[in-house]
């Protein structure tokens, strides 16, 4: 191909998902540039600084319709070359060097971004009782004598019988190798750390405390992990990044067909997350002032794909009906067998799934919330690429899972991005006159309050300009478009708008949510027909399988809605209502509660008795399957008008007085076509 050639190249950086289009030899750093994404580079192009590593990812990427291979860049020179070898990345590129000469996607490192993406996963106070898998026991052993032929592990076994009424344990291969010299330094006096009471997993001489454990919340997008004292129950540390596993899909079933179609597609996905893990698991030991040797236990939660893959388990069954799991129920593993660097002999507990594609991390948030503790009818929805959703009461819980896209996370939006500092995540509509603010990420104060002027003093000028939008900001967009009458309910921009925000152009319409000067690539930030679109489709597949549900239990109204995840830690009850993404409640009963997934596996690191719970909720919890059921067919239908085609507009009391009536007057008295 020659560089010369003046076409468009189509470009999709990740993890941040922005997608555009550049002319053929655009260097990948302006290319970055003019997209709205940050890569470092310290240097200007010298080919010095090494901050500007990019990598090609190579192949058909269906979902992304695009077509990426290295040979779709210019090939690299000679000061490159040498640049790379001394790295030891022969296989990156620097953005400031490769010029794109056809489609690419690529990934950019976490060093080599100049914003790093914001990860929302905190953890939050819950009453946990406190009664670990790890336990450590202060014991005498006999000595060793001429005569006596008993081994050291025999005289150990004695010695916890005797002292601790502790029997039948047995021993980890590590722990049985420091046994002796442990015994001789303590003087036959040590530390015993046992797992479940079952087995010895160290000997330390003398006394010695300090049980810790990590709590790992495996996400599609993101994965998080909790550091804890396993004595006290609090967190000493918080990590969180990108799950890098998106570099090969950013769905769950882009990754299902990745691990299938590629050679040794399942082991890369698997060693991506594990390095991963590693990482994070490193960096809160650190920040906590211990070492990873020091973590002696982990509980694990994900969704079913991403359990399979952090086994090392071919996810192809759950690619196609009747979507079965290698393994439904709790499994205990050793940390070591995976390749995660925790003590030599800790174990991970995986919590159990309910059905193929409602794993661990649905059965952590049941833990969390407790729904089967309760008389109310809860709904407790966690959105994400998947949409995960529970209904019922202590009588009976029902469960779904809704394909919702990652729609919800900035993808498949024109201007669309993850949650990284310029990205757009609130937004407000004037309903008088249509006009729009917005607040950015990394920045506190609403659009209407900068000074874009060039002679406003730094302290006025915002901190980011907007880069794009995220799922938050997407969502409340569509809705406030609807509200204040720009969109009309079947989704379409109301040709009786007369709003100078609304360029007209047929199924290309778009209404400008940031103007040039507000953009930090200087072209508008839109909000196009077809992200409008994407948005009734995602927020239908969410609306129609709570309404399944609620077919199942036999109730036409909810008592209460929990929003789980990060996503969900982030919308506006009165948003979500009015996009129509849950049925209607009073919106004083709708609530965020967080990493809610996170907090059940915390939960259950910090109480085995928890483990058994979640087995036995997982066992009761009664799936249904959305594929397959007529019903949700009909229930997305009808869901795809905003808010929904048959049931009546939410009340929302005072909450948005002027916009509510305007969506009201526009609601359409029969379904029209979509």
């Amino acid at each position: 191909m020659a560089e010369s050639d003046n076409h468009a190249c189509q470009l999709i950086f990740m993890p941040a998902g922005r997608r555009g289009t550049v002319t053929a030899g655009t260097t990948l750093l302006e290319a970055a540039r003019q997209l709205g994404v940050g890569i470092e580079s310290l240097c200007g192009g010298r080919v010095t600084c090494n901050k500007c590593l990019v990598r090609v990812e190579t192949g058909h990427f269906a979902r992304q319709a695009i077509h990426s291979t290295p040979d779709h860049l210019s090939p690299p020179q000679p000061d490159e070359v040498r640049l790379l070898q001394k790295l030891g990345q022969p296989d990156a590129r620097l953005a400031c060097q490769a010029r794109a000469l056809g489609d690419l996607l690529i990934y950019v490192p976490e060093e080599s971004r100049a914003h790093k993406q914001v990860i929302r996963k905190a953890a939050t106070e819950r009453p946990i009782p406190i009664d670990p898998a790890i336990r450590q026991v202060y014991v005498s052993v006999d000595a060793a004598a001429l005569g006596q032929h008993h081994g050291d592990w025999g005289r150990l076994q004695d010695a916890l019988r005797q002292q601790w009424r502790l029997d039948n344990l047995t021993i980890d291969l590590p722990a049985l190798r420091r046994l002796q010299a442990a015994l001789r330094q303590g003087e036959w006096r040590v530390t015993v750390t046992l797992w479940q009471a079952q087995e010895v997993i160290d000997v330390q001489p003398g006394y010695a405390e300090g049980r810790y454990g990590l709590a790992v919340d495996v996400g599609s997008t993101t994965l998080a992990v909790y550091l804890c004292d396993l004595r006290t129950g609090d967190i000493l540390a918080t990590e969180s990044a990108m799950n890098p596993q998106v570099t090969y899909g950013e769905d769950l079933m882009s990754r299902i067909a990745y691990a299938n179609e590629r050679p040794q597609g399942t082991q890369k996905l698997h060693t991506a997350v594990i390095a991963a893990l590693n990482k994070l698991a490193a960096a809160a030991a650190s920040a906590a002032g211990l070492t990873v040797e020091q973590i002696q236990d982990a509980v694990c939660v994900g969704n079913t794909t991403m359990t399979h893959l952090l086994l090392g388990l071919p996810p192809q069954e759950l690619g196609r009906a009747p979507f079965a799991l290698a393994n439904r129920e709790g499994y205990d593993v050793r940390a070591r067998e995976l390749g995660l660097r925790l003590h030599p002999g800790a174990r991970l507990h995986l919590l159990p799934a309910e059905a193929g594609h409602v794993g661990a991390d649905n059965v952590a948030v049941l833990l969390a919330e407790a729904p089967h503790q309760q008389d109310d009818m809860l709904l407790i929805v966690d959105v994400g690429t998947n949409a995960e959703i529970v209904l019922g009461t202590r009588e009976r819980l029902y469960s779904a899972s809704s394909p919702t896209g990652p729609a919800f996370e900035g993808a498949q939006i024109e201007h669309g991005m993850r949650a990284a500092p310029g990205a757009i995540e609130r937004v407000r509509l004037d309903p008088v006159t249509q006009e729009p603010r917005f607040r950015v990420i990394g920045e506190e104060r609403w659009s209407d309050e900068w000074d874009l002027s060039p002679e406003a003093p730094l302290a006025r000028q915002p901190a980011h300009l907007a880069a794009g939008i995220c799922g938050s900001g997407i969502i409340e967009a569509v809705a406030e478009l609807v509200m204040t009458g720009v969109v009309l309910p079947n989704g379409r921009f109301n040709p009786n708008c007369r709003s100078p925000r609304l360029l007209r152009d047929g199924p290309r319409s778009a209404y400008i949510l940031a103007t040039a000067a507000q953009s930090a690539s200087g072209r508008p930030v839109l909000i196009t027909q077809k992200d409008i679109r994407n948005i009734q489709l995602a927020k239908a597949a969410l609306y129609a399988g709570a309404k399944l549900l609620m077919r199942q239990a036999g109730v036409t109204q909810v008592d209460g809605v929990r929003l789980a995840g990060a996503f969900g830690s982030l919308l506006d009850p009165r948003h979500a209502l009015a996009l129509g993404l849950i049925p209607n409640c009073d919106p004083a009963r709708i609530h965020a509660v967080g990493n809610a997934a996170g907090d059940g596996a915390r939960i259950a690191l910090l109480n085995r008795a928890a483990r058994l719970e979640a087995q036995q909720v997982a066992a009761q919890v009664i799936y249904v399957e959305t594929a397959v059921d007529a019903a949700f067919q009909e229930e997305f239908a009808n869901a795809i008008h905003i808010p929904h085609a048959t049931d009546a507009f939410p009340d929302l009391g005072n909450l948005l007085p002027a916009t509510t009536a305007v969506a009201a007057e526009r609601r359409p008295r029969r379904r029209e076509a979509a």
